[in-house]
């Protein structure tokens, strides 16, 4: 091959590999731009005056910002007490997940019991099974709640749990609580993945079982522990089949967050805007601006799971 020929051929695989990253270049933009575009419309959104709402010519880019509308959602949502109510809720809920879960997935991991494939499968089954489906069944279970007859053989009634915190933490305990069946399997594969010999030089050491688990095995997963934790608690935070189905608190960011529109009528945001129209625009900008409050303590901790969660696989060599 000649230097012409070998030049002209260096030079179409060059240019084939700048086209080629120019191409995935855009489209990463552009994928970018789909997924945080409407995350800027309601921050735009949120800083906008009514003024700017019904003048045609603002479109992005307010000419008026206020934080008149962050006030405003702030004392909507009541945020002096439903915010402190949801985080300990949330944080309850992440701690007692991740426990039970931590147990159940080293569980299945390390030890032969009955009907072993059948439970996994019943975990599976929590994974890819919509919550809708069981709702109704699980609000008679806690609506009419009995453990084999006892309650209501001694007191001629079944308890009534609606209203309390109690059906989840019952659930939380029990590893059946919102997307547990996700952290039992991620602990199922990382404790799966743990060489049996760390194990068995504890037990020639002279730890016991729980001793092992405690001193050997939680310690080396502590990254996953972290990120399911993390997890748990943001799901738990935006969660609002199960607590409005459950709990039937006002005080949740999440369920208030829901009935926005009925707590603007109430609270006279009608009287604010001038139009049914702009009603309607006002509406969706304090919807936005009440988002953005709510998103924002977990946005971070999101982030930090996220990265926490990845760290864990590539330690653990679990392939998903």
């Amino acid at each position: 091959m000649t230097n012409k020929n070998r030049d002209k051929r260096y030079f179409f695989t060059r240019t084939k590999v700048i086209l080629f990253n120019i191409a995935f270049a855009m489209l990463i933009v552009s994928l970018c731009f789909m997924i945080l575009q409407p995350f800027m419309n309601k921050i735009s959104l949120s800083f906008m005056s009514q003024n700017d709402l019904v003048d045609s010519t603002v479109v992005n880019i307010p000419r008026n910002p206020t934080l008149d509308n962050y006030s405003f959602v702030w004392k909507l949502l009541d945020f002096n007490h439903s915010l402190p109510f949801t985080a300990i809720l949330a944080l309850t809920m992440g701690l007692l997940q991740t426990a039970s879960s931590l147990l159940v997935g080293y569980g299945f991991a390390r030890y032969d019991f009955p009907l072993k494939k059948v439970w996994f499968v019943c975990v599976i089954l929590m994974i890819i099974v919509p919550t809708q489906a069981y709702s109704i069944s699980l609000y008679l279970d806690f609506r009419f709640f009995d453990i084999f007859g006892l309650i209501k053989a001694l007191t001629g009634k079944a308890l009534n749990l609606i209203g309390t915190p109690v059906p989840l933490i019952l659930m939380a305990l029990t590893a059946t609580g919102l997307k547990n069946g996700l952290y039992i399997y991620l602990f199922y594969q990382y404790f799966r993945g743990v060489p049996r010999d760390l194990e068995e030089a504890a037990f020639l050491d002279g730890c016991g079982t729980l001793r092992t688990l405690f001193r050997v095995m939680i310690p080396d997963a502590a990254p996953l522990i972290t990120s399911c934790m993390l997890f748990a608690f943001v799901w738990q935070w935006t969660d609002y089949q199960f607590t409005n189905l459950l709990l039937a608190s006002d005080n949740f960011l999440a369920t208030r967050l829901n009935g926005i529109d009925a707590l603007i009528s109430a609270s006279g945001g009608a009287a604010l805007a001038n139009s049914s129209g702009t009603m309607v625009i006002y509406s969706d900008t304090l919807t936005a601006t009440a988002t953005l409050l709510m998103l924002i303590p977990v946005v971070t901790l999101y982030i930090i799971g996220q990265k926490k969660f990845v760290e864990s696989l590539n330690f653990s060599g679990v392939k998903m």
